[in-house]
């Protein structure tokens, strides 16, 4: 498969500065995979705002957070009060948000878009990115100052983040990458606040 779909994290750019990442970058849809398309810090980035701005840079947009977001209504997606990614990769939503995604790059440019910074600090990347390339896609991060970065090349980031090595003596490169990701995972996937979980636990 030589489809490419692209990433990007609004972080704290003003709107017309982002909107100019994704046109250097030839991007002409964007796919919003927040959990909720909201944000208190940053209101420029608000779903309606957003789309608006969008519209006017000719570049299209589509909600898809109810697919591939962070967050899971589904109780079965949660391990201790925390998102288990490879469960929530499983729901035939998430699927179904995979497939989209894949389709609409035949027609267009896409980048999906969730808030953080850098890549490796978002689900986009730990989760999202993650099945899109054990699909076949490649992904590429578009990064705060314009430049990209290759989902391999994250993945190797993400290995020496964590103080691993991928020519380990003991553990495979996949084992090492497959450890990396489990960490990080652990740092970001979100969590239930405590009132949420309690009278769950026995």
């Amino acid at each position: 498969m030589n489809t490419t779909i692209y990433t990007i994290g609004h972080s704290n750019h003003e709107r017309d500065a982002f909107i100019a990442l994704l046109q250097q970058a030839g991007i002409t849809a964007l796919a919003d995979v927040r959990s909720q398309p909201y944000s208190r810090l940053h209101a420029q980035f608000n779903r309606e705002p957003l789309q608006e701005a969008l519209r006017a840079a000719g570049i299209q947009y589509v909600y898809l957070g109810d697919l591939l977001g962070a967050r899971s209504d589904d109780p079965a997606c949660y391990e201790n009060g925390r998102v288990h990614y490879a469960r929530l990769a499983q729901t035939e939503s998430f699927q179904t948000g995979l497939d989209r995604v894949i389709a609409g790059a035949q027609q267009y440019r896409i980048a999906l878009m969730c808030a953080e910074k850098d890549p490796l600090d978002c689900h986009r990347t730990i989760l999202v990115s993650r099945q899109l390339t054990a699909r076949g896609v490649n992904v590429t991060h578009i990064l705060a100052d314009g430049g990209v970065e290759s989902h391999d090349g994250a993945v190797h980031r993400l290995v020496l983040q964590w103080d691993m090595q991928l020519d380990d003596l003991f553990r495979s490169p996949d084992e090492v990458i497959e450890s990396a990701y489990a960490q990080q995972e652990e740092q970001i996937a979100y969590r239930e606040a405590a009132e949420e979980t309690e009278g769950t636990a026995l």
